[in-house]
């Protein structure tokens, strides 16, 4: 017996070593922020033990499934008793994961049971509190850390669902083991003043209370690694497809960090946690954690959609739950998740386990017992209903039942955000209607931007005509001189043609080069307009006949050159002028429609009633 006792402990003491000896070889005491190193440490103690594939109702069914619910929070337990409920919660662990992801249960049992025995039993007793071991296998095993703070507040509170400090001291006192069994007892030890800092004013707390304190942001200093743990779960996975400013690596995972201060200066989950710097950045800068990766175009219009009001109100760190006793943990039975009340502004859930809102049953009740009684009886009757169309139940129904309720919660987040988004379009639709309902036709009539278009379009329409008037009086001026010119040169011909002879040819016998034909202009306005044809008016024939002919020397090409600029400069005025005044037209014709319409509008809103919602 006593050789057995001695290879026991032997056996115990080297798997004792080995866990810690693999989490120093980890090398996390290179982590320079303490909160970062006791959240690494116990998550290597956590996935190490295969408590990460234990969700915390699988785990709480283990507890009643040994009789935990029934015995007091100081009773104790032998360390056989202890790894008989460990045995128990990773079979069922085994029964549940496919074949291909099975554990080796003997080595999770081996590993685990040392390190509770390490954490808790320090001076060799041999035994533990129900209490702590409740507190330890809550806190590290897997699922979501509002489910595990709600069992813990269902043992920490009493009968008329008010948090006991008394109770919530000896949590504390218990939790915080944890990180003094990794060696980080100076930075999260437990001291006198743990529950000041988490409560500092001694007031009456509930259960949604005792969430937001827990869950915020930032947590209590002494349980600040605890939420930590669960985003380092959340984020061993995620991709970020940016360049480390240190190290170089161009794909990071995990969490990175973007400096406030450094232009594109980020670092990567390593660098960051060892205090890596260079160039400008120092390691006094304020850094903001990232957990997911966001491409630039989603950024872009995420802030878009937010400028103009189309993101969702942010969600709230937890659901609200009624603040009546809930003690859905230590009954004899779990049932399944179903939504409590719902309605168009919340939605009320009782998770796996959960009675109804209105049930107060408590280890410490007179009356629990009686409540068993009546909640073993239903659920007896329902068992029985089931029994006959099977006679046994498969290993993986309680996995899928628990998969179910998974997919059942996440179902009626979903209705609630979508419900959430209803009320709000609703509200839009409500001051729209109201809106409509009275609109005034001088509201209507003075558009602000129908308004200024309409002012441009006019002013430029001003523009564009003493702009043509002054073209036209230039071109007049140029006929005149033209006609003065021509006026010498046929002078010139006729001396020639009386001395018998002149080097000039006579127009008549060059090549004929026309003028083009004037533009017709119909202005849909008021202000008249002037086709280029008028310009020509009170020029003599000599003129109009020079334009008809062939051109015999240079300075007459020169001219009809000149001539015919400045007729396709007045056709281009004149194209620039209909198309303002097309536009002020549809302009007019749109006010005038948009006058009929409101005028409409508020016909029928006075014959019809407004609608409610």
């Amino acid at each position: 017996m006593i050789e057995e006792a001695s290879k026991s402990h032997s056996k115990v003491t080297v798997e004792k070593r080995q866990l810690f000896m693999e989490m120093r070889a980890q090398n996390f005491d290179v982590i320079r922020l303490s909160t970062y190193r006791t959240a690494c440490k116990l998550r290597f103690v956590q996935k190490r033990c295969n408590l990460h594939l234990v969700d915390v109702w699988n785990m709480i069914e283990a507890f009643r499934d040994n009789g935990l619910s029934t015995l007091d929070h100081n009773a104790e337990i032998n360390v056989s008793r202890l790894e008989t409920i460990l045995s128990s919660i990773f079979y069922q662990l085994n029964k549940r994961l496919p074949t291909t992801h099975q554990i080796n249960v003997e080595q999770s049992i081996g590993l685990l049971l040392n390190f509770m025995v390490a954490t808790y039993d320090s001076e060799g007793h041999g035994k533990l509190t129900v209490f702590a071991m409740k507190s330890m296998l809550a806190t590290m095993c897997g699922g979501k850390i509002v489910d595990k703070l709600r069992y813990i507040f269902s043992q920490i509170s009493d009968s008329s669902g008010t948090m006991v400090f008394a109770k919530f001291d000896q949590f504390l006192r218990e939790v915080l083991k944890l990180p003094t069994a990794v060696f980080e007892g100076p930075s999260f030890g437990y001291t006198e003043h743990s529950v000041r800092t988490c409560f500092p004013q001694q007031k009456k707390i509930l259960l949604n209370t005792f969430l937001d304190i827990m869950m915020a942001d930032p947590p209590p200093q002494c349980l600040v690694w605890l939420p930590l743990m669960h985003r380092l779960a959340n984020v061993e996975n995620v991709f970020h497809p940016v360049e480390c400013s240190y190290c170089r690596s161009e794909s990071m995972m995990g969490f990175r960090y973007r400096c406030q201060q450094c232009h594109g200066y980020q670092l990567c989950q390593n660098c960051f946690w060892r205090g890596h710097a260079n160039g400008p950045h120092s390691n006094q800068h304020q850094m903001k954690e990232h957990s997911s990766w966001k491409s630039p175009a989603k950024k872009l219009s995420h802030a878009i959609s937010k400028s103009l009001g189309c993101v969702p109100i942010g969600e709230p760190p937890h659901p609200v739950y009624p603040e009546a006793s809930e003690r859905p943990q230590d009954l004899a039975h779990p049932t399944q998740l179903k939504p409590v009340s719902i309605n168009m502004n919340d939605t009320v859930l009782v998770s796996s386990g959960a009675p109804t809102p209105t049930t107060s049953t408590t280890l410490e009740s007179p009356s629990r017992l009686d409540e068993e009684h009546r909640l073993i009886a239903r659920y007896a009757a329902r068992l029985a209903a089931e029994a006959s169309n099977s006679t046994q139940c498969p290993p993986t129904d309680l996995s899928f039942n628990f998969d179910a309720n998974k997919q059942q919660r996440q179902l009626i987040a979903e209705l609630e955000n979508k419900n959430r988004e209803i009320l709000q379009e609703i509200q839009r639709l409500r001051l729209e209607h109201e809106q409509a309902s009275q609109p005034t036709p001088e509201k209507a009539q003075q558009n602000p931007t129908l308004l200024a278009e309409l002012r441009l379009l006019r002013h430029r329409k001003d523009e564009l005509e003493k702009r043509m008037s002054a073209l036209q009086e230039s071109r007049r001026e140029l006929m005149v001189q033209l006609e003065g010119l021509m006026r010498l040169l046929k002078d010139e011909e006729q001396k020639g043609a009386q001395t018998g002879g002149s080097p000039h040819s006579s127009p008549s016998h060059s090549a004929s080069c026309t003028m083009p034909m004037p533009i017709r202009s119909t202005s849909a306005g008021s202000t008249p307009t002037h086709t280029p044809q008028d310009c020509l008016a009170g020029v003599s024939d000599d003129v109009l006949d020079a334009f008809s002919q062939g051109v015999p020397r240079n300075l007459r090409n020169d001219l009809l050159v000149a001539a015919d600029s400045i007729t396709n400069t007045m056709s281009s005025l004149v194209k620039e002028l209909h198309s303002v005044d097309d536009g002020l037209e549809d302009e007019e014709v749109n006010m005038r429609n948009g006058r009929e319409k409101v005028s409409a509008q508020r016909h029928y809103g006075n014959r019809h009633s407004t609608p409610s919602f």
